[in-house]
């Protein structure tokens, strides 16, 4: 190749220009094949080959759709890729099927196509609705008295916004009611990664609730649209109180499970006072939003009523659950101490 070519070749990719045409007029400008070159006529080969792909990644001109992507509607599956995600959002999605990366047909019971994306049927439960929801942990140490009095205190700011506004005030909760759990999940895997050692199954059961504190959240949204100042408020408030939970984790695990389970048991009063509201006919009894009957596994002609009883049974186990993880660090001991109640919703 010689110089006057090959200074062509180089500003063209430098520029991104059309660096096929000088490419092509720069091999025209090699010598004459003889019996010298010969040996070096791979390394030219791989140089010129570097030297176009190169070029390539430097153009600004746009490419040309690539061959492992594709673009697919709602319900369409192109190479065993599923393109959307029903019960979780429509429209068109970029679906690369180059990985191979793709979720069997999964049926309900009935041979129903499973229409959620969000959570798989191996996950739905029937909530033992028959829990006692009247438990309460007295408090006794002086760490007790500073985690109630300040869920008491959390309350109050509550009341005076939300009042009777039951569903607004579920959906508010529920930002908050699903943080404890991923936050102590996390802290207890991390911790696990740095000491080499097992946690009982605990980082599953609270990654659990916090799951199943998030779909309470999705199904409180099928049934009460936030308007932009609540949303604005779940960013606040979930802000504070993660950074706060956080660091109490941090400092005192036994102090901040203790605080979740009274928030727990308020979450119990709340819910009891929604179901008398319902029941009062001041709030109607609408049907059931199709996520919650699938979650629960519950009639298909379930009401809100049904929805509300199995999310308050929900909140009755997270509050053993929680006041158990605090009674353990009590005693002295970690939670890898004492069997994790995996599934125990």
């Amino acid at each position: 190749m010689n110089h006057s070519a090959a200074r062509s070749l180089m500003k063209s990719l430098i520029g991104g220009g059309n660096y096929g045409r000088h490419v092509t007029s720069g091999l025209r400008a090699v010598a004459p094949f003889d019996a010298s070159a010969a040996a070096a006529g791979y390394q030219s080969q791989g140089l010129s080959m570097v030297l176009i792909r190169w070029g390539r990644m430097m153009s600004t001109a746009p490419e040309s759709s690539s061959p492992t992507s594709v673009v697919v509607g709602k319900d369409e599956k192109r190479d065993g890729a599923v393109a959307t995600e029903k019960g979780g959002g429509g429209g068109a999605v970029v679906v690369s099927s180059y990985w191979g990366v793709s979720r069997p047909k999964i049926t309900r019971e009935d041979g129903t196509e499973w229409p959620w994306n969000c959570f798989m049927p191996w996950e739905t439960y029937q909530a033992d609705v028959s829990i006692d929801l009247s438990k309460h942990h007295v408090p006794k140490t002086f760490a007790d008295k500073v985690a109630y009095r300040t869920v008491k205190l959390l309350r109050m700011p509550t009341d005076l916004f939300f009042k009777r506004r039951y569903g607004c005030r579920a959906m508010m909760l529920e930002t908050v009611a699903a943080v404890p759990g991923m936050v102590g999940g996390m802290l207890l895997h991390l911790r696990s990664l740095r000491k080499f050692q097992q946690s009982g199954g605990w980082i599953k059961a609270l990654l659990e609730e916090a799951e199943n504190e998030r779909m309470h959240l999705m199904t409180m949204v099928e049934l009460v649209q936030p308007k932009w100042y609540e949303r604005f408020l779940v960013l606040t408030v979930q802000g504070v109180f993660f950074n706060a939970f956080f660091t109490l984790y941090l400092l005192s695990p036994k102090l901040a499970h203790r605080v979740v389970g009274y928030l727990e048991e308020e979450a119990i009063h709340s819910y009891t006072e929604y179901l008398k509201d319902i029941d009062d006919g001041k709030i109607e009894n609408v049907r059931a939003p199709a996520i919650a009957i699938d979650y629960w596994r519950l009639p298909k002609d379930a009401t809100l009523k049904d929805v509300i009883t199995v999310i308050r049974a929900d909140e009755a186990h997270h509050r053993d659950v929680n006041h158990f993880a605090s009674d353990i660090h009590f005693q002295g001991k970690e939670l890898r101490d004492a069997p994790a109640p995996v599934g125990y919703h």
